[in-house]
């Protein structure tokens, strides 16, 4: 089973993180997944708008820490590799062509959080909870391109709290904030993302 699907309709294209029983966490397969698809948009001239939606409960718990990545490579420069193919995530979305609409429910954390701020819009549902979880794994509060999106979405303040504290950002306030565009219940997210 793909970790990314993709469903059509007419010329716009639901891509769906589809991994639920990780919360769909970032393993290597769905990063590669990603990569190739937001790398691909740029030659789609039939695709007008993309939706990205996490399959489940969540819409994506970040970096799958608990994926097995035993190799031959040293620690350092596999994790290098790793934060360098979840990086060109962004890049790719910042690239392509078509509006990225962003459909957060549950928890966006880490690198799921970044997904959702390299889309050009988000709605959230009630549910909808995001941090900057990176400084609680040991690395830098500003990983993933977060130290570059959300001040320009949020201020600099509150950019700073959440990239230096991982606390956690709820609905209503990612909305007050500017984080997302709108807050709607569970069963018109989708809808929200239509008018596009």
């Amino acid at each position: 089973v793909s970790a990314l699907l993709i469903e059509a309709r007419g010329q716009v294209e639901i891509a769906t993180l589809n991994r639920p029983e990780r919360l769909n966490a970032l393993s290597e397969g769905l990063a590669e997944e990603l990569n190739a698809y937001f790398g691909g948009l740029a030659d789609r001239r039939d695709v007008r708008v993309v939706i990205l939606r996490g399959a489940g409960r969540g819409f994506c718990a970040g970096l799958d820490i608990q994926e097995d990545r035993s190799s031959d490579e040293t620690p350092v420069l596999r994790t290098l590799r790793t934060q360098t193919a979840i990086g060109n995530i962004y890049r790719k979305m910042r690239a392509c062509p078509q509006p990225v609409i962003a459909l957060g429910h549950g928890a966006a954390c880490g690198g799921g959080l970044s997904l959702l701020l390299a889309s050009d819009v988000r709605y959230a549902t009630p549910s909808f909870k995001a941090n900057a979880a990176y400084i609680r794994i040991g690395l830098g509060g500003c990983d993933m391109a977060s130290s570059y999106f959300l001040p320009r979405l949020v201020g600099v303040s509150v950019a700073s709290e959440l990239m230096l504290t991982g606390r956690f950002i709820n609905a209503q306030r990612a909305l007050a904030t500017g984080l997302v565009s709108e807050v709607v219940p569970d069963d018109q997210l989708e809808a929200a993302a239509q008018p596009y």
